[in-house]
């Protein structure tokens, strides 16, 4: 049985998220969260925030046990980009785009290798 999380609208662009995704896939939920720990930047912050929420939603939802789970799978989609304005010469303004990321996890209680 699986299940998944997701936070929508994180205000962290998805290229500076995927960096980290390839860490955490296939690992057990608690080696995948001391993995991200240390490394120590917003965007882990934001990913195991979500991963530990897959695995509240397994235990609550499912009934399965959390020292169990496994990190079946982890993507980040774009979400929309919030149009900003910078300060420019002559008291002119450039628009440039602020990203956001839709981080999800999938967890399950079956270790699948996927080789």
């Amino acid at each position: 049985m699986e299940a998944r999380a997701t936070s929508k609208f994180v205000r962290i662009g998805p290229r500076k998220v995927r960096r980290y995704l390839p860490l955490v896939r296939g690992k057990q939920v608690a080696a995948a969260v001391a993995v991200l720990k240390g490394a120590g930047s917003p965007s882990t912050a934001a990913l195991i925030k979500c991963i530990e929420s897959a695995a509240a939603n397994a235990e609550n939802n499912h009934g399965m046990d959390a020292d169990e789970l496994w990190i079946k799978e982890a993507f980040v989609d774009m979400g929309f980009s919030m149009p900003r304005m910078r300060a420019r010469a002559r008291g002119r303004g450039d628009r440039y785009y602020r990203p956001t990321s839709h981080i999800t996890v999938i967890v399950s209680d079956e270790y699948e290798d996927e080789e």
